[in-house]
């Protein structure tokens, strides 16, 4: 994505400061690490919002005397007026997105049950996993463009419409056209709201309105499945998609009136090209990685054949939108990505057949069957809290290896009780371990990768994490459902042997974090 030029010494400043911010969600308010599980928009909406806040500082350095309307007057926090309803309003849209990533997990049992389309179960997952991937990239390219307010309303916008299809829904097929949408405009939306509080927010206020994301994002995953589970029972499984329309609607109109009084939040940068090339290669990651998807569909040999060369494909596609050296796992920066490709994988690709083994194979409700996911957003949360205080004392490698090696521990017991039908209390113990080996190496990939970044690079290789991550998952998806349809009987116990195999990469690579000419410790 293009950056603005001009002062240099104004564009470091803001950089620097957006930075700051960024390593604040992951030390001080080190709740942000569980937001990055659920949002796989948050990094690249953080290179949009440094390339808006360089631009608007710039102008800043050109002329002293900013006019009033180009940023909201100053406030206490950022629930004083006049940022009172634009705070609320960006809180309320980012925890729905969030809540419905957490519910939708809880609920699909009883989604591919009714409408008779279990066979596609994992491509209700990889869909908009796929679709967040275009979604964020070209939302962060319209933003820089034409400012942040189009692409908010525009994604909002499709939000509602992908709700409405999925949640009326009469077969598998609308269903996943829903999701599709959903994901395009889930991971779209977020982007614009990080550009808003680069330009509307004082740098002041900033960090502290990104820990009210955190926020946002941490209590779905601990309220979310269980409530979804709660409301599907109770009415139906449409209205865990239906009844989110109430809130999202005068969620979005709060925002208009604050926004259209920053010219900077209603005006863009009409010199800056459409990236043509970034969006063509982001739709091409994503197709392939729906292919692999797909080709289960396949008889042998060609379902293999199939899903190779769409892995194949996948991987050409993302390396213009990694740093080089990520496929090969390069020491360093290029290494952190790739781990946290491989992490998400493991630890995404297991969690949403959680809740279907519990419903299918002990007959738990929905909302009993959330409860495991629940237990693993409260663990995540608090060894996030613990890495944070810990940051002098462990190393961001080291606070890698001990998270991918619990994951690995984590899984290997999931996997055992899959295999052996073992009590599921066994399993609600090894996910809460398994959402603790998260939050405690999650923040310290951003950390990591800002920290071995120039200021030029910090929006690219931040957003590089995201899509890794989101690639990762919808990939881990993909294989899973392949293994599992080849294998027929057992397939819960296949879908876990193939995470647990790949978080077993993830040990092998986690000690490659550590750059170059860095010692251990």
């Amino acid at each position: 994505m293009r950056r603005s030029t001009g002062d240099e010494a104004a564009n470091d400043e803001i950089e620097s400061s957006e930075a700051e911010s960024i390593e604040a969600e992951s030390t001080e308010y080190s709740l942000a690490a569980a937001a990055e599980a659920y949002a796989s928009a948050e990094a690249s909406a953080h290179e949009s919002a440094v390339h808006e806040a360089s631009a608007h500082q710039v102008t800043d350095a050109a002329a002293p005397v900013v006019a009033t309307s180009d940023r909201l007057p100053d406030a206490k926090g950022p629930l004083s007026a006049p940022y009172t309803w634009l705070s609320i309003g960006m809180f309320a849209t980012i925890f729905l997105a969030a809540f419905e990533a957490m519910a939708v997990t809880t609920i699909m049992p009883l989604v591919v049950r009714d409408l008779d389309g279990e066979s596609m179960f994992a491509l209700a997952f990889a869909v908009p996993l796929a679709a967040g991937i275009i979604g964020m990239v070209l939302a962060g390219n319209w933003t820089d463009r034409s400012g942040p307010l189009p692409s908010l309303i525009t994604a909002a916008a499709l939000f509602v419409v992908g709700l409405v299809i999925a949640g009326t829904a009469t077969d598998m097929t609308v269903f996943i056209i829903g999701r599709f949408v959903h994901g395009l405009s889930g991971a779209a939306v977020i982007v614009p709201l990080y550009v808003i509080v680069a330009r509307a927010y004082p740098e002041a206020l900033r960090a502290r309105v990104f820990a009210g994301f955190a926020a946002a994002w941490v209590i779905p995953s601990i309220v979310g499945p269980a409530l979804a589970g709660l409301v599907a029972e109770t009415f139906s499984w449409h209205w865990v998609f239906l009844g989110v329309i109430v809130i999202v609607v005068p969620a979005a109109a709060m925002m208009v009136p604050p926004i259209l009084r920053v010219r900077d939040l209603v005006q863009g940068d009409a010199s800056v090209p459409w990236s043509i090339g970034r969006v063509g290669w982001a739709t091409l990651t994503a197709v392939a990685a729906l292919a692999v998807s797909l080709s289960k569909e396949l008889d042998d040999p060609w379902r293999w054949i199939a899903a190779g060369v769409g892995i194949a494909v996948a991987a050409f596609a993302a390396r213009p939108l990694l740093p080089p050296g990520t496929l090969r796992a390069a020491r360093g920066m290029p290494a952190t990505v790739a781990v946290k490709f491989v992490v998400a994988g493991a630890f995404f690709g297991s969690e949403v057949y959680l809740p279907y083994l519990f419903i299918e194979n002990y007959g738990m409700s929905p909302s009993l069957a959330g409860v495991v996911l629940t237990g693993a957003g409260l663990t995540w949360a608090a060894a996030s809290w613990l890495q944070g205080r810990l940051t002098h004392r462990v190393s961001d490698t080291r606070a890698v290896e001990i998270g991918a090696f619990t994951l690995v521990l984590a899984l290997v017991v999931v996997l055992a009780v899959a295999a052996f039908t073992l009590p599921p209390v066994i399993a609600f113990v090894a996910w809460a371990l398994a959402g603790a080996s998260m939050g405690f190496m999650y923040p310290r990939f951003s950390v990591s990768v800002l920290a071995q970044s120039k200021r030029d690079e910090q929006g690219f290789n931040s957003a590089a994490l995201t899509i890794s991550e989101s690639l990762g998952a919808s990939i881990a998806l993909a294989v899973t459902a392949l293994v599992s349809s080849a294998i027929g009987a057992g397939a819960f116990t296949a879908d876990f042997a193939v995470t647990v195999a790949v978080a077993i990469v993830g040990v092998v690579i986690a000690g490659r974090v550590r750059p170059p000419g860095v010692p251990r410790g």
